[in-house]
C-alpha cells in the first residue's frame, strides 16, 4: 500500500540528486519545499513535490487503497543519522558523573578503574539477554525521537569473549528493528585491567585474536580505535587499522578529544570513514583532512557533559569540510541519543546556523556511518525513513525549542510506528 503525505507545510532536506555529503559554505543551504507531498511505496521514497504538482491519484490505477496523512501546519525531515554511539551496556554511572561534578577529570576517573574499565566489568557480568533487552529500550527510546539509522560500537567488553558478546547483541539488534543499523568493533577501547603495565601486549591480542574471530562471524562493518592522550598511540592505532583492513572493515576513529594525539592524521593515512570527536582539531589536522574522504564527526553531548572545550567546527567549515553531528550515546560521558538535542548544542556551543547542524546529523551523518545511498535525505529511490513534526512555525525552532520533543509521527522503511 503506497502512503501519501499531503499538505506538508515544509518538506526538509530535499534532493533530485542525492549527494554524498554537503560541505564548507554548502552546509548553510538547506532544500526545502513549502507546502509539498511526499509519496511512499514499499518502504522507499517514489515522489516528492509541490500539491500543486500532486497527481491525481484518482485516476492512477493501483492507488485506490492508498493511506493519506494530512500534515498541514506540520514539517517533514528526513531520520536523524547517528553515526556514534555506545549505545550497548550494562547499568549507568552516575556515581562518576557526581565525581565530575566534584572536579574530577576523565583522564582520573579512568585511572581509579572507573571509565570504561566499569562498563567493562559490568559487560562481562551481564547476559547476553539483557544486554539486549536494555539496549531495546534505548533503541525505542531514540526512535521515538527521530532517529532512524545507528552505529552502535564494541569497547566495553576489552577480552575476546566479551567483545564478540557485545557484537553479537549488535548483530541480534539489527536483525529485529526497523532501523538501521551498523556496528563497528572497538576492542582498542581502552587497556583492561588484567593488561596494566603491558599494553603492548593487549594491542597484539587485538589484532592476533579478536580481529580475526569479529572477522569470522562477520559482526563488524567497522573497526574503531581510541586514540588519543592515555590511550593508543599513532602506531598502535597503525596496527589495529591495518590488521582490521585485511579483514574486510573500514577504519572509524575515536580522535583528539583529550589532546592533539595525530588520529586524525592515522585516520586519514587508512581512508578511515569518520574520525570522531575532534575537540583538538589544528591546521595541521584540517589540512590532512582536506581532499579525504574522511567525514570530520564531531560529539557535542560529550563536550557538554563532560564540561570540554568545544570542536573548531566554524574552522573546518571555513576551511572547506564537511562536518557529522552524532549523540556519542553512552552511559559515562554522554548518556542521551536526542539527536535533536545534539542540534540544539550545536546551534548553542558551537555557533552553527540550524541548516548548518541540520545537514550535519542528516546527510553528512549518513555518510559518517556509510548509508548516504540509503538514507539522510529526501530523495527518490531512497528509503523512506522519515519523520513528521508536530505544528512548529520554523525550522530553526527544532534547536530552539531545546527541550521540546516535537516529532509527531515515525515511519520506518515506510512503515507508520
Amino acid at each position: 500500500m503506497k502512503l501519501l503525505i499531503k499538505n506538508i507545510k515544509q518538506l526538509v532536506q530535499v534532493e533530485d540528486e542525492p549527494r554524498k555529503w554537503v560541505a564548507g559554505a554548502d552546509m548553510a543551504k538547506l532544500n526545502c519545499i513549502n507546502d509539498a507531498f511526499l509519496l511512499i511505496d514499499e518502504g522507499k521514497i517514489e515522489d516528492f513535490g509541490a500539491m500543486s504538482a500532486l497527481p491525481n491519484f484518482d485516476e492512477v490505477e493501483g492507488t485506490d487503497m492508498m493511506q493519506e496523512i494530512d500534515a498541514t501546519g506540520r514539517m517533514v525531515f528526513p531520520s536523524f543519522c547517528d553515526s556514534h554511539t555506545h549505545l550497548v551496556y550494562a547499568g549507568s554511572r552516575e556515581i562518576e558523573y557526581t565525581d565530575k561534578i566534584k572536579g574530577l577529570s576523565y583522564e582520573e576517573i579512568a585511572k581509579r578503574g572507573g571509565g570504561i574499565l566499569n562498563s567493562a566489568q559490568r559487560m562481562h557480568e551481564a547476559t547476553e539477554d539483557e544486554l539486549y533487552e536494555s539496549a531495546m529500550e534505548r533503541l525505542h527510546e531514540i526512535i521515538g525521537m527521530g532517529t532512524g539509522a545507528v552505529e552502535i560500537k564494541s569497547g566495553y567488553g576489552l577480552t575476546l569473549e566479551d567483545e564478540l558478546k557485545m557484537l553479537r547483541v549488535i548483530k541480534r539488534l539489527k536483525e529485529t528493528t526497523p532501523l538501521i543499523i551498523k556496528s563497528s568493533f572497538l576492542g582498542a577501547h581502552a587497556v583492561p585491567a588484567d593488561y596494566k603495565g603491558r599494553q603492548a601486549e593487549y594491542v597484539d591480542m587485538v589484532i592476533s585474536e579478536m580481529i580475526p574471530m569479529v572477522a569470522a562471524e562477520d559482526l563488524a562493518d567497522y573497526i574503531d580505535v581510541f586514540c588519543d592522550k592515555g590511550f593508543f598511540t599513532v602506531e598502535e592505532t597503525d596496527r589495529i587499522l591495518n590488521a582490521g583492513m585485511k579483514h574486510g572493515m573500514r577504519p572509524k576513529i575515536h580522535a583528539n578529544e583529550l589532546d592533539y594525539s595525530g588520529g586524525i592524521q592515522v585516520g586519514v593515512k587508512y581512508n578511515a570513514l569518520s574520525v570522531d570527536h575532534l575537540e583538538f582539531v589544528g591546521d595541521a589536522e584540517i589540512e590532512a583532512l582536506k581532499g579525504s574522504e574522511t567525514m570530520p564527526t564531531v560529539l557535542p553531548g560529550a563536550a557538554f557533559f563532560l564540561n570540554m572545550v568545544c570542536s573548531p567546527v566554524r574552522k573546518m567549515m571555513d576551511a572547506g569540510l564537511p562536518v557529522a553531528l552524532a549523540s556519542d550515546f553512552n552511559p559515562g560521558s554522554s548518556p542521551s541519543g536526542n539527536m535533536k538535542f545534539i542540534l540544539s548544542l550545536a546551534c548553542i556551543n558551537y555557533k552553527m546556523l540550524p541548516q548548518e547542524a541540520i545537514n550535519a546529523t542528516t546527510i553528512n551523518s549518513a555518510y559518517a556511518m556509510g548509508v548516504q545511498d540509503e538514507v539522510g535525505s529526501i530523495a527518490r529511490g531512497k528509503i523512506a525513513n522519515v519523520f513528521i513534526t508536530k505544528e512548529i512555525p520554523s525550522i530553526e525552532f527544532m534547536p530552539y525549542a531545546y527541550g521540546s520533543n516535537l516529532v509527531d509521527t515515525v515511519i520506518l522503511n515506510g512503515q507508520i510506528l
